[in-house]
């Protein structure tokens, strides 16, 4: 009982010591309301001319305002005649009001070269590739994030007869083939529709290539995408291969398909073989499981060369890329407009981490990493811009178009709840600050800082920021909050990247994310976006 009393005491305690005030509306928030409001209250139609006029949805019906209005009935602050200055507040601060599009609204019909996937690598391991399990856990994860590439590197088992998916030369806990290709069919279409790609790392014997022809067509069935003939002068669109399973690997050798034609009994008595007896070959059945012939450049960056017959993928390392790029760039710029470009990174990032994709996207390779992979509601696949389809690429990349995004930090809240109350300081609230700018080409590059508010769980800032912008649709907005110490190595407060391209202008609530990218349940900020051109 004594304990309990205590225990009683200590929350009291706390409580005293990190209690907060209830959120108020910004300024602007109520000049807003003011503008749209009659009596006191912001009608449905006065909400749908502000969802118009402020907001900048030009395609919003009064369906859409109804909705929010059906939406936020629950709230005890909502009037049936419409929302008071509260209501309207907690609208523009919630979930309701994301700052990018949520839906998918990029064209899906043009092939798949044309497209950003959003690619995992080492996809099954559940931490770092020297000492960690291998599982269907992390690829389930991925699935449901928006990932559509699935890394699997298969191995022989123990025993030498069957498959595993593990990290060569490491720690590693294997895990069965068969279960990581039950985990994707099961979960590869439940968020996400379009199509899923599993690139296999194959270092196995024919036979068991043949294991994994049969396992394949077992679990996926109609799923499985097999195109007609090997000479695909151009892939299908997401749209055509929706809730297809893709298997992109390098095909066996050709001397090593005839070598075992040539030692079955296909010459008995003179006679020609049967073209029956090709199915029965492990590794042409291997082969044609194969919808995208990758590979890992082994002459060189001669690979580049394209084949107007047959489309393909390339493996290229980050070292690779970064070497190519200064004396290739419009050779990397031509084959990604027909091809697939995928870069891995180097080896000494143990815990499988991505590189900075920028370099890749400058050159049309579609790795593609969590920091805009929100864009086009999540679904995986971001057109990608014209510039890095047209004939000559190199020309709207280097003649940009100058124009600004305004971003205005206003406030956040959410760090008492999904953070512990001692996380920061023992005895007082944390003094956070927003570090804000865009990752981009290097000339967009920039990040800039607001003040630290003290001892406020619901920090006010206040501050805007004007970024200028060459190359917007290669830009992410870079969002991260830190509780300062005098010490400057600051507490970790949450973060999000945000596709530029995809940003809506106005008033937004825009979430915040752990370092693994994992959504905080109540941490957000209140933002407000802005479009400027030079000639507008």
């Amino acid at each position: 009982m004594a304990n309990n009393k205590q225990s009683f005491k200590d929350r009291c305690c706390f409580e005293k010591i990190f209690r907060f005030k209830a959120a108020e509306p910004p300024e602007d928030i109520k000049k807003m309301f003011d503008m749209y409001a009659e009596n006191g209250t912001i009608s449905l139609d006065g909400l749908f001319r502000f969802l118009i006029e402020s907001q900048g949805e030009d395609d919003a019906t009064k369906e859409d305002a109804q909705a929010i209005f059906d939406s936020l009935k629950q709230l005890k602050i909502f009037q049936r005649k419409g929302l008071q200055l509260d209501s309207f507040f907690r609208y523009l601060f919630g979930d309701l009001n994301p700052p990018i599009f949520p839906k998918v609204n990029h064209d899906m019909n043009a092939p798949l070269s044309h497209y950003f996937l959003f690619t995992g690598h080492n996809s099954y391991l559940t931490e770092n590739q020297l000492s960690s399990d291998c599982s269907v856990k992390p690829i389930i994860q991925a699935l449901q994030r928006g990932v559509r590439v699935i890394q699997l590197d298969l191995w022989p088992n123990s025993k030498k007869n069957g498959i595993v998916v593990r990290h060569a030369g490491t720690l590693t806990r294997p895990v069965e083939l068969n279960k990581c290709l039950r985990a994707i069919k099961d979960n590869g279409f439940t968020a996400y529709e379009y199509p899923v790609v599993i690139t296999f790392e194959d270092h196995l014997t024919s036979e068991l290539q043949a294991k994994v022809s049969e396992m394949v067509k077992a679990t996926f069935g109609d799923m499985l995408h097999v195109p007609d003939s090997e000479f695909l002068p151009e892939f299908l669109s997401p749209e055509i291969l929706k809730r297809k399973v893709l298997i992109s690997t390098k095909p066996p050798e050709y001397d090593e398909i005839h070598r075992q034609k040539d030692s079955g009994a296909s010459d008995k008595d003179g006679e020609e073989g049967d073209p029956d007896e090709d199915e029965e070959n492990p590794t042409l059945q291997y082969k044609h499981l194969i919808a995208i012939d990758a590979g890992n450049p082994k002459g060189g960056l001669d690979m580049l060369h394209i084949d107007p017959t047959k489309v393909r993928s390339l493996s290229l390392s980050e070292q690779e890329l970064e070497l190519a790029s200064k004396s290739r760039a419009t050779d990397i710029l031509r084959f990604t407009e027909k091809n697939l470009l995928r870069i891995y990174p180097k080896g000494t990032r143990l815990d499988s981490s991505n590189y900075d994709p920028m370099l890749g996207w400058m050159h049309g390779a579609i790795k593609w990493s969590r920091s805009i992979c929100k864009a086009n509601g999540g679904c995986g696949y971001v057109k990608k811009p014209r510039f890095l389809l047209s004939s000559s690429p190199d020309n709207e990349v280097f003649n940009p178009e100058k124009s600004y995004r305004e971003v205005k930090v206003y406030m956040g809240e959410g760090w008492h709840s999904d953070f512990h109350r001692t996380n920061f300081h023992c005895y007082s609230p944390p003094d956070m600050f927003v570090k804000v700018g865009i990752a981009g080409v290097p000339r967009d590059t920039v990040m800039e800082e607001t003040k630290a508010i003290e001892n406020e769980w619901i920090p006010v800032w206040n501050e805007g920021f004007s970024f200028p912008l060459s190359v917007p649709k290669l830009a992410v907005l870079r969002i991260e909050v830190k509780e300062q110490h005098s010490s400057e190595n600051h507490d970790f407060g949450g973060q999000t990247c945000l596709p530029i391209s995809e940003l809506r202008t106005g008033f937004r609530a825009v979430p915040l994310h752990d370092k693994k990218g994992v959504r905080y349940k109540s941490v957000k900020l209140l933002m407000r976006f802005d479009f400027e051109s030079p000639d507008s």
